[in-house]
């Protein structure tokens, strides 16, 4: 069999292509994240009641669905949940069509946990924070994130993270996880080779 240059061509571009997409988590090493995330939250003494997830529309919606039913599975008793949109506290001009924020608990005195996929630059988060602190005043407001990723612009740390996974800029993380437990959850990075660094 004869090999021609455009078959080496797309042999290595097929190859490039590889290298530019890797999955960093499976479906079973995501579902015992959430366990261990679900365990951490539940371990201090303040986090017996009053505990309310805030999953940040998109990415932390799905999170938040999943560590309530783990919460629920450990300690017999469901945390309150909400889920926030931020478009509004936004400064980054990165406005998202998103449905409106569903909370439907009082946070004042509360344990709020802001739940995300991925911790990244940190505005996001800040801007949940602003969010949050408008909707209440809770005893306590924690971070909790699938993945951190590293390269903050704010000095915003979580306070329960799944995995630290440090990236470059040319790279973007997906997360694809369902409501309830399923073979197709996966986090994945991309390399962007056109991407600025």
């Amino acid at each position: 069999m004869r090999i021609t240059p455009l078959d080496g061509i797309l042999a290595l571009r097929s190859a490039l292509d590889a290298v530019r997409e890797r999955t960093l988590m499976t479906a079973q090493q995501i579902d015992r994240i959430i366990g261990r995330i679900a365990h951490q939250i539940l371990e201090p003494e303040d986090a017996q009641s009053g505990v309310v997830l805030i999953g940040i529309r998109r990415g932390g919606e799905q999170l938040a669905r999943r560590l309530s039913l783990k919460i629920e599975e450990i300690s017999g008793s469901r945390p309150g949940i909400g889920f926030l949109n931020i478009n509004l506290y936004r400064d980054d001009d990165v406005a998202k069509a998103l449905p409106e924020s569903e909370i439907h608990e009082d946070l004042s005195g509360k344990l709020v946990i802001v739940v995300d996929d991925v911790l990244f630059t940190g505005r996001t988060v800040r801007s949940a924070l602003d969010a949050v602190t408008d909707l209440g005043r809770p005893r306590a407001i924690r971070l909790a994130v699938l993945v951190d990723r590293g390269l903050r612009e704010l000095p915003v740390q979580g306070d329960y993270v799944g995995r630290t996974i440090p990236t470059s800029r040319r790279e973007h993380i997906e997360v694809n996880l369902a409501k309830t437990y399923s073979e197709d959850d996966r986090v994945v990075i991309r390399s962007d080779p056109d991407a600025g660094a």
